[in-house]
């Protein structure tokens, strides 16, 4: 039976990597976002963005896995709950959960402090650090009756070093904390959590970023990763020996990817750990 995964916010960017990543490892792949008419959504120049939730589970089905569009908002608990109780109905499994949902904000890379910016930037703290703790309450009650599953997190070095501000990083040190405290509430239970920092994505925003600030983000484009790779270590961090030990960890992606023999199309990512900053350490005090 084919493994089933859900990423969150896949209508374009990294989700849309990701969720195509899973398919190219056979998995069922159901994904959630608002767009469902191409152009909706806009980059960091203004420009129309391509993407819709159905086409994202089209290119799932294509690269060989089988996509399953949901328009969902992640911003909506009700929603939420309809999507969890609908794969419950049609699975009866979960696999894998990939909480990548974000709200992004059109002034998320302007180099000003934060009270110049709208504050509606704030909104990243309910779709994307809200949002995923709610998606993951509802993995975890498919997840843990079955003994199995993966509950992981799209971060970054944002959760680490300044990056886009305070709102982007409290969201990224939130998500990372969530693993680290789910997984001693999922301990023996048969599903870990684990945080991954991505590094630079080959994305349609990042992309456009590099043409209205190249002085930025040439560079980091150059060495990019595609959003695939993220899929293809999820994977392997869910089948390693030692997953209960990398469970509760904030993971480099770049880093673990060598530990477990996995590359990016052939080449090895930069880990920028030495640039950017590391994740906290895995902590044992539990206090109840």
């Amino acid at each position: 039976m084919a493994r089933v995964a859900l990423v969150t916010g896949a209508s374009r960017g990294a989700g849309r990597g990701i969720a195509r990543g899973f398919g190219e490892l056979g998995y069922t792949v159901y994904v959630t976002g608002r767009t469902t008419t191409p152009g909706a959504a806009r980059g960091w120049d203004g420009t129309a963005l391509p993407g819709t939730v159905a086409e994202t589970a089209a290119e799932v089905t294509d690269a060989g896995g089988k996509g399953v569009a949901v328009v969902c908002d992640h911003a909506d608990d009700a929603q939420v709950a309809a999507l969890f109780a609908r794969i419950a109905r049609e699975q009866g499994k979960l696999d894998v959960l990939f909480n990548n949902a974000a709200y992004i904000h059109s002034q998320l890379i302007e180099k000003k402090p934060f009270w110049e910016k709208d504050l509606d930037a704030a909104n990243i703290l309910d779709v994307g650090l809200r949002s995923a703790y709610v998606a993951s309450w509802h993995a975890a009650r498919i997840m843990v009756p079955r003994g199995s599953g993966m509950i992981a997190f799209g971060s970054s070095f944002g959760g680490s070093c300044y990056m886009h501000g305070p709102a982007y990083g409290a969201q990224k040190a939130g998500i990372d904390k969530f693993a680290h405290d789910m997984e001693h509430d999922l301990r023996s239970t048969g599903v870990i959590a684990v945080s991954i920092w991505m590094g630079p994505l080959v994305t349609e925003r990042s992309l456009i970023a590099r043409e209205t600030n190249p002085e930025q983000y040439e560079g980091f484009i150059e060495t990019a990763e595609n959003p695939e790779f993220t899929a293809h270590i999820i994977d392997a961090i869910a089948a390693a020996p030692n997953r209960e030990e990398l469970s509760g960890q904030t993971l480099i992606g770049a880093e673990i990817a060598k530990q477990l023999g996995l590359n990016d199309r052939g080449i090895d990512r930069p880990s920028y750990r030495a640039m950017l900053g590391s994740p906290h350490s895995k902590n044992p005090a539990a206090v109840y």
